[in-house]
């Protein structure tokens, strides 16, 4: 196998923990539509924790891409 086909496998292959942060974003986001629409009045308190779990979420989506895009292109 040539050298430049395994680099893009390897990037395709870095690339799947998408799947999972994708899912698990979706789970965050209709939890917290719940519970707000359940309690309105505890949405300041959610905010704080949905905003946090969502941003440590997006950053492993970050770091699979940054690593992908070192195999492919590093």
């Amino acid at each position: 196998m040539e050298l430049e086909a395994v680099k893009l496998l390897a990037g395709a292959i870095a690339l799947l923990p998408l799947l999972g942060v994708g899912l698990g974003l979706g789970m965050i986001f209709a939890s917290y539509n719940e519970a707000v629409g359940r309690n309105p009045g505890a949405a300041e308190l959610l905010d704080k924790k949905f905003f946090l779990t969502f941003a440590l979420t997006e950053a492993l989506a970050i770091f699979a891409l940054v690593i992908s895009l070192v195999l492919v292109f590093g």
